[in-house]
C-alpha cells in the first residue's frame, strides 16, 4: 500500500479546500463486504493533478464533475484525479468495501454468546480508506453528512445525533469541521443507557450480552462522565463543540479507546463482567477523562501532520490523570501513573527506537504509526506535568485557552502550541520545549550529601541535559514507632542544575529526589537512604512517595545496579504491608513477568516463584477480614499465575471459590484453567467444558489461550498453524493464542518454534497488516528464550528479511529487551 508522505500532504493541502463529504453506507449486503457511496465537494485553488485514497474490494464507479473516470486507474489505494481545473468540483465514488476482522476500518463481530452482529469503525491514521473514499490527511477538515442502511433491529451511532427514518435507514446530523480520521460509525443491536447533561444527550452503549454488566456500572460511568465534563468546562473557555456525547464499548477494539467527536469508542473490556479492583475502575475513569480531553485537544484543534500526534496524546494523558484526580472519587491517579505508565515511558526511552517527544522527521504515515508508544503518552504527559510545575497551572491553562481560541475547528502545530503558551508568561517556553521535547533518553539524578559540623548540604548530580524542578523529601525515623516508620521532616523545592548546594540540616534517614514524582527522571539513593529503603520502604506514609522508590529499584534492576534477587527480597519484605492497589499490582507484575520469567535463569526461577507464592499467601491471609477486597483479588490472581504445583488452584476451581473468597467468576476460572494447562494438569475436555459454561467472547479467548498453553506437541502445532498459516483468527483470538503459546515451563517443547517465528512473523505481518503485525511482535515473540541464539536470529531477521515497519519496530524493541535481560543475567551494566 502506498503511504502518504508529509510532502505530498503539504502539496495537496495547498491545492485543495475540501468542503463536504456526503457518505452513504449499506450494511445489509452480506457478511464480507458493505457498499460505500462517497460524494466529495471540494475546490482546487489552481489547476493541477492530485489523488484521492480508498482501499475497496471492488471500485464500481468514479464520476468527477459529471464525467465518468476509469476505475482501473486505481493504483493500490490511490485514485488519480488528472488535470483538475481551478474552482469547485464534485467527486462521486461507489465501491464495495471489506469488513475487517483485525480492528481496522469497519470491524465486524458476531457475539458467540447470542449470535448478534455488530460493526464499528476505527479510522485512525489511514484506515478511513477502508470505509469510504477520502482526501485522507488531518489538515483537510470538512463537514461530514452520513447515512446508513442497517439491518432491522439495529441502532446506528455516529459523530452527530442519528435519526431512524424507517426500514433500517438512518441519518446523522452533519458534523462541524473535523478530520477524516475522526469520522465514526457503530451499528448493531446495542444495549443503551441514555441521559442528558447540560442540555446535551449523553449515551453509553454495549453489546446486548453485556447489558447486565453495563447496567450495574452505568451510574459510575455516567457520574464520571458528567464530573469530567463539568471540570473541563471550568478549565476551558471554549464550550464542548459537538451536539451529543456517546460512549460505545465495542468488541475486539485494538486500543484502549478512540476520541471520535461525539462518539468515543472503548474496548468493551471496560464493561466488567467479573470482579475488578478499584484501581481498574480508576483506569476506566481516567480513560473516560482522557478521551473527553481530546474533544478539545485533537478534535476541536487538530494536528496539522502526524509529527505532532504526541501533542494529542500527551495532553490527553496529562489531563486524563489530573482531571480524574480533581473531579472524581479516584484521587490517587498519579500513583498508578508513576508505577505503571511512567515505567512504559522509561522503557521505551532507553531503546534504540527512542525518539523525541516531538519528533521532527515523521516523513510518512507508516513512520507516524510507530510513534504511538510510551514516549508519546507517558513521557509526554510527564513533560507536561513538569511544565505545569515550572510554569504554574494558571499560566498553563491560559496558554491552552489561547490555543483553542486561535485554532478552533482548524489545525495547529507544535510551534503554534508553544507560541500560545509563551503569550501568557514571561518564562522562556521555547527554550523549555527545545530541552524537553526535542531530546531523547532519560536523565538520572543522584544525591551527594556533604556534612560539616553536623549540618548537611545536598548537591544533585545530574546525568542528562534537561532542567528539572523537583521536590526533595527529607524523612526521619519515627522514634516512637518500633516498626521503622519514616516521617516527612520537610519537602524542599530544588531546581536542577543547582546554583549552589542546598542546605538540609541534620542527616535524614532517607533523602528522596523527585518526591511527589513531578518530573521525568531516574533517581538514585545515597548509601544511608538505600539502607533506609531496605528496612522501611513500606513505612513511608505516602503511596506516591513509595511509587518513586519502587520505580528507582526497578530502574536499578534493569540497569544492572541491583540484583534481581535483591528486588525480590525487598518485595517479600515490604509488599505484605502495602495498601495501595496500584503499587501491589505493579510490583508483583514486574517481579513475576520480568524478574522471575526473564531476568533469572531457569535454575533460579523455581525459588523466585516460591518466594512470590509465599508473598501472595501472606497478602491473602492479611485480607481475610474482607476489608481489602481489591488487594485480596490482586494476591489471588498472582498466586494463580505463579503456582508451581496444581493442587491448590485445582481445589479452588473444583470448589468454585478461594477459601474465604472471592468466588471464582469467569475471569478467575479461565485464569486458573490457563495455569493448569501450562502445568499439564488439565486437558481439552476440561477446556471444552469450561467453554460450554462460558460461551462468551471472553470465554472463546480463554479457551484459545488454554489450548495453546497445553504442553503437548499437537496442541502447539495447532496453535501455531492457527496464528501463522491462516487468516481466520480475529485480532483478539490471535492475541489470546499467542499469549498461551510461549511459556517458561515449556522451553524445550517450543524450542523448535523460535527460528520459525522470524520467517512466519514476517509473512503474516505483510499479509494481514499493522494491527496483526503489532500483535505478532508484542505477543507471539519468543520472549522467554533468553539466549544469544534467539538474539542472533532476530538481528538477522531485521537485517535481511525485510519486515514491515510495524513489525520491524516491535522486533527491534523486543530484541533490545532480550539483550537487556541477558545483561542482567550476566550481571552487566549498560
Amino acid at each position: 500500500m502506498s503511504v502518504l508522505t508529509r510532502d505530498e500532504a503539504q502539496t495537496r493541502a495547498q491545492l485543495l479546500d475540501v468542503h463536504r463529504y456526503t457518505i452513504a453506507l449499506d450494511l445489509t449486503t452480506g457478511d464480507e463486504t458493505f457498499e460505500s457511496l462517497t460524494v466529495i465537494r471540494f475546490a482546487a485553488r489552481t489547476g493541477a493533478d492530485t489523488f484521492v485514497e480508498l482501499k475497496p474490494a471492488e471500485l464500481r464507479s468514479v464520476v468527477l464533475d459529471g464525467e465518468s473516470l476509469d476505475p482501473e486507474t486505481l493504483d493500490d489505494n490511490r485514485l488519480p484525479l488528472k488535470n483538475l481545473a481551478a474552482g469547485e468540483h464534485e467527486l462521486r465514488i461507489t465501491a464495495s468495501m471489506r469488513y475487517s476482522r483485525t480492528g481496522e476500518g469497519m470491524h465486524r463481530f458476531t457475539d458467540p454468546a447470542d449470535g448478534e452482529t455488530y460493526v464499528y469503525t476505527q479510522m485512525f491514521m489511514d484506515d478511513v480508506q477502508r470505509v469510504f473514499a477520502a482526501f485522507d490527511q488531518p489538515d483537510l477538515k470538512a463537514v461530514f453528512e452520513l447515512s446508513v442502511t442497517a439491518p432491522e433491529g439495529w441502532t446506528v451511532l455516529a459523530n452527530g445525533i442519528t435519526e431512524h427514518l424507517g426500514e433500517g435507514r438512518w441519518t446523522a446530523a452533519p458534523t462541524p469541521l473535523i478530520s477524516t480520521y475522526l469520522v465514526a460509525v457503530a451499528a448493531g443491536p446495542w444495549h443503551t443507557v441514555r441521559t442528558e447533561h447540560r442540555d446535551l444527550p449523553f449515551g453509553i452503549h454495549c453489546r446486548r450480552s453485556l447489558a447486565p454488566h453495563l447496567d450495574a456500572d452505568a451510574d459510575e460511568i455516567l457520574d464520571v462522565t458528567r464530573a469530567c465534563f463539568d471540570r473541563y468546562h471550568e478549565k476551558f473557555e471554549e464550550p464542548y463543540p459537538f451536539d451529543s456525547y456517546d460512549q460505545a464499548f465495542v468488541p475486539e477494539f485494538n486500543a484502549g479507546a478512540m476520541e471520535n467527536p461525539g462518539l468515543v469508542t472503548f474496548r468493551d473490556d471496560f464493561v466488567y463482567r467479573s470482579a475488578v479492583t478499584d484501581t481498574e475502575r480508576q483506569t476506566r475513569a481516567m480513560v473516560i477523562a482522557h478521551e473527553m480531553a481530546h474533544m478539545w485537544f485533537g478534535d476541536l484543534v487538530t494536528l496539522r501532520w502526524w509529527d505532532d500526534i504526541w501533542l494529542n496524546e500527551s495532553f490527553a494523558e496529562y489531563m486524563g490523570y489530573q482531571t480524574t484526580a480533581e473531579a472524581t472519587r479516584f484521587t490517587d491517579t498519579w500513583t498508578e501513573f508513576g508505577v505503571v505508565r511512567k515505567a512504559w515511558g522509561y522503557d521505551a526511552d532507553q531503546r534504540p527506537s527512542t525518539h523525541p517527544v516531538a519528533p521532527e522527521n515523521v516523513e510518512d504515515t507508516a513512520s507516524a504509526l510507530l510513534n504511538f508508544d510510551g514516549i508519546s503518552y507517558a513521557k509526554g504527559a510527564s513533560a507536561l506535568r513538569q511544565l505545569v510545575t515550572w510554569l504554574g497551572e494558571k499560566d498553563f491553562l491560559a496558554g491552552i485557552n489561547t490555543h483553542f481560541a486561535r485554532h478552533k475547528f482548524g489545525n495547529a502545530s507544535l510551534a503554534d502550541f508553544i507560541d500560545s503558551l509563551a503569550s501568557t508568561t514571561e518564562r522562556d517556553v521555547h527554550a523549555w520545549a527545545d530541552a524537553w521535547l526535542r531530546t531523547t533518553g532519560v536523565d538520572t539524578l543522584t544525591p551527594a550529601v556533604t556534612t560539616e559540623a553536623g549540618t548537611c548540604a545536598l548537591t544533585v548530580e545530574h546525568t542528562g541535559s534537561r532542567p528539572h524542578r523537583i521536590a526533595v523529601g527529607l524523612y526521619d525515623h519515627d522514634l516512637s514507632d518500633d516498626e521503622g516508620r519514616l516521617t516527612l521532616r520537610e519537602r524542599l523545592d530544588v531546581d536542577v542544575p543547582q546554583s549552589a548546594p542546598q542546605p538540609i540540616g541534620k542527616p535524614p534517614a532517607l533523602l528522596l529526589l523527585n518526591d511527589g514524582d513531578l518530573t521525568y527522571t531516574k533517581v538514585r539513593f545515597d548509601a544511608a537512604s538505600a539502607e533506609a529503603v531496605g528496612t522501611s520502604l513500606s513505612r513511608l506514609p505516602d503511596p506516591l512517595t513509595r511509587a518513586v522508590v519502587w520505580n528507582s529499584l526497578r530502574d536499578a534492576v534493569r540497569d544492572g545496579q541491583l540484583a534481581p534477587a535483591a528486588y525480590l527480597e525487598t518485595a517479600r519484605a515490604h509488599l505484605p504491608r502495602e495498601t495501595d492497589l496500584a503499587l501491589a499490582q505493579g510490583v508483583l507484575a514486574f517481579a513475576s513477568a520480568q524478574i522471575a520469567d526473564r531476568y533469572l535463569t531457569p535454575e533460579e526461577r523455581p525459588a523466585a516463584l516460591a518466594t512470590l507464592a509465599s508473598l501472595c499467601r501472606d497478602l491473602i491471609r492479611r485480607t481475610e477480614d474482607g476489608d481489602h477486597p481489591g488487594l485480596r483479588l490482586i494476591a489471588v490472581r498472582h498466586f494463580i499465575d505463579v503456582a508451581a504445583h496444581p493442587e491448590t488452584i485445582t481445589a479452588w476451581l473444583a470448589d468454585g471459590t478461594v477459601p474465604g473468597g472471592p468466588e471464582l467468576d469467569p475471569d478467575l476460572r479461565w485464569r486458573v484453567l490457563a495455569r493448569l494447562a501450562v502445568l499439564g494438569a488439565t486437558d481439552e475436555a476440561a477446556i471444552a467444558a469450561e467453554l460450554d459454561r462460558d460461551p462468551s467472547a471472553n470465554g472463546r479467548e480463554g479457551a484459545a489461550r488454554c489450548r495453546a498453553a497445553l504442553p503437548d506437541e499437537e496442541a502447539k502445532r495447532t496453535a501455531w498453524s492457527a496464528m501463522f498459516d491462516s487468516d481466520d483468527l480475529s485480532n483478539y483470538l490471535f492475541t489470546a493464542t499467542a499469549q498461551g503459546f510461549w511459556q517458561p515451563e515449556q522451553a524445550d517443547l517450543v524450542r523448535q518454534y523460535v527460528p520459525r517465528f522470524y520467517e512466519d512473523a514476517v509473512a503474516v505481518a505483510a499479509r494481514r497488516g499493522p494491527a496483526i503485525a503489532d500483535a505478532v511482535g508484542r505477543w507471539a515473540f519468543p520472549a522467554y528464550a533468553v539466549d544469544a541464539e534467539n538474539l542472533t536470529l532476530g538481528e538477522t531477521c531485521l537485517r535481511d528479511a525485510g519486515p514491515t515497519p510495524s513489525l520491524r519496530r516491535k522486533l527491534a524493541d523486543q530484541l533490545d529487551d532480550l539483550a537487556r535481560a541477558l545483561r542482567v543475567r550476566e550481571g552487566e551494566t549498560p
